[in-house]
């Protein structure tokens, strides 16, 4: 059993023993325990072997013998006990956003509801209302969890899909026999979320890269194994999260991989598009040939495809029908942003609020990874959840940057702030305090639930607020798990590019906010676009590729996006924007 399973194993004894109403000190035992786990920097089987594990702060003596059973015998009869005891519906149930154990507990005990369905039409019958600590409006943000459910399935983020198919591609890469291979579909694309992977080789002896793929150390279960295509569900855990997926691997000859490359990435309509422009040059193109009954036109690329249908090479990340064709045809195809593009992040946060690391331990990450700024946007005074700055701890940072700027050579550190917008819109500074900042972030982490009209009334006031720089994840979704507030965004994007306002691109693989089609309607209205990883890390930092591929797919270039620019030009528009503001 590796650590991550233990940890799962152990998080998972907690949620089942809150779900039979055991004391919050006995559950959180168990929660405390995962987590101390997933973070331990030696190796647990010697800790175990050792007796050190009983040292490690949030593990008792009870955990540390099941953790001792779980890694010597892979099982723990105390788990299948209590899973025996619970209802598997009712951790199916725990998927609902919004929907806790203890909420879980009471619908089973009050409406014996213990499955997905029977919540389902319990909500839409009205009795969920009826019981005490629910009411009408919880009963609706269920029935909307479970619409959302319905919506996502088993999709899971684009950095877990991603981290699982590159795993697997690796290894692939190494058989023998295989010549080219590429992740394709959603992944390839950069689409935010994935339902499954998609893997394409090309060889000339498919039969043994059939027998080692299913044989990898990830697949859990063989779904199908033919000679040239087989499905496998994979698992594996990133960063302490377990990832299972669906994965495909075929295998097709060498001159067959640049057409079912392009074929496997898709999308779908933008094949369709491709096919029909084959056509109209009395062709066929399909996942193995472009050709007709008289001749075949051999490809070794995807760029030699687009040749042949007369079209420019089309990124992945384009390929959505949505205007590409055409841009293509009129030789208007943009170049695109590339990580190596961005010289700078802005929205970062350190221990001063509920970042990991110290201001200057986050600085000197961001120099190694080439960047020529960093920065710093710690939460504001009323979000106390996240430890948000009273205006003597902002100038207690102010001086650390002072002088870190003296101290550190090839990164420039930004006073910046992630200022929550008040329910009122105005913003959670007073206006002499925000005007010493470089710039200024304006997000909502709050009162979700205001109508469409009042939270785009909140945002487009903040947004004409002199001192805001930027807006900050402008929708709050958390994807596959909450939907963002209900607003109006091109009223947003209006009221943006009146004031001469940023809008970020949130890189954190669970917000990916700006969506990328309104990216795209920001590129059109000429508002500049920040590329923003929301880092709370040292490692969280590199998460802005998240944000590229989403600029990418929004159709941006490097002018589009502001911190493509040197430190120098970056530090005279923010100075300019900051007289701006002070004489506003």
């Amino acid at each position: 059993m590796t650590k991550e399973q233990v940890a799962e194993a152990l998080s998972e004894i907690g949620t089942l023993l809150e779900l039979q109403g055991e004391s919050v000190f006995r559950v959180n035992a168990y929660h405390n325990a995962a987590k101390a786990i997933l973070e331990l920097p030696g190796d647990l089987r010697q800790m175990v072997a050792d007796g050190s594990i009983r040292e490690v702060s949030g593990i008792g003596a009870s955990v540390a013998d099941k953790i001792k059973e779980l890694l010597t015998t892979g099982s723990l009869p105390y788990l299948d006990e209590l899973r025996a005891a619970v209802p598997r519906g009712l951790v199916e149930m725990l998927r609902v956003p919004g929907i806790g154990p203890k909420k879980v507990k009471a619908l089973y005990e009050h409406l014996q509801i213990d499955s997905l369905e029977k919540l389902k039409t319990a909500c839409e019958a009205g009795q969920v209302a009826t019981l005490k600590g629910f009411g009408g409006k919880t009963q609706q943000k269920i029935l909307e969890g479970l619409a959302l459910l319905e919506q996502v399935g088993h999709r899971v983020r684009l950095d877990l899909a991603l981290g699982l198919g590159q795993t697997l591609l690796e290894q692939i890469r190494t058989f023998p026999g295989v010549i080219r291979s590429e992740l394709c579909g959603s992944v390839r694309r950069r689409k935010e979320t994935c339902a499954d992977l998609d893997i394409l080789a090309s060889s000339s002896e498919p039969g043994p890269i059939m027998e080692r793929f299913v044989q990898l150390p990830q697949v859990i279960q063989v779904l199908a194994h033919g000679p040239t295509k087989s499905s496998v569900r994979a698992e594996m855990y990133i960063h302490g999260e377990k990832v299972v997926l669906q994965a495909d691997l075929r295998v097709v000859r060498e001159e067959q991989y640049p057409f079912g490359l392009l074929y496997f990435t898709g999308s779908k309509e933008h094949n369709i598009r491709l096919r029909q422009r084959a056509i109209d040059l009395g062709l066929t193109l399909n996942e193995y040939a472009l050709a007709n009954e008289q001749k075949s036109i051999p490809c070794h690329s995807e760029e030699e495809i687009y040749a042949a249908l007369g079209l420019p090479f089309i990124p992945p990340e384009l390929r959505e029908d949505t205007g590409e064709i055409e841009a293509a045809e009129a030789g208007q195809l943009p170049v695109l942003l590339t990580p190596a593009d961005v010289r700078g992040v802005f929205h970062n946060h350190t221990t001063y609020s509920d970042g990991a690391a110290s201001l200057e331990e986050m600085a000197v990450a961001a120099k190694k990874l080439g960047f020529e700024y960093f920065g710093v946007g710690d939460h504001s005074q009323s979000l106390t959840i996240a430890r948000g700055l009273p205006p003597g701890a902002v100038r207690k940072q102010w001086a650390e940057i002072d002088r870190l700027n003296k101290k550190l050579h090839g990164i420039h550190i930004f006073k910046g702030t992630e200022v929550d917008i008040l329910d009122d819109g105005s913003l959670d500074y007073p206006d002499e305090l925000l005007a010493g900042f470089d710039y200024v972030v304006a997000s909502v982490h709050t009162r979700f639930g205001l109508s469409e009209e009042e939270m785009t009334a909140r945002v487009c006031k903040a947004l004409a607020h002199p001192a805001v720089t930027m807006l900050g994840h402008a929708t709050g979704r958390l994807l596959l798990r909450r939907e963002g507030y209900k607003i109006n965004l091109d009223e947003v994007l209006k009221v943006a590019a009146q004031h001469g306002k940023m809008i970020e691109i949130n890189a954190q693989p669970s917000r990916l906010d700006l969506d990328w089609r309104y990216v795209k309607q920001a590129k059109a209205r000429g508002i500049p676009i920040v590329i923003n990883p929301d880092a709370h890390s040292v490692g969280e930092l590199e998460l802005y590729r998240f944000g590229v591929d989403v600029a990418r797919r929004g159709w941006l270039t490097k002018n589009d996006v502001f911190n493509t620019r040197c430190y120098a030009e970056v530090k005279k528009e923010l100075a300019r924007r900051k007289r701006h503001a002070t004489q506003a």
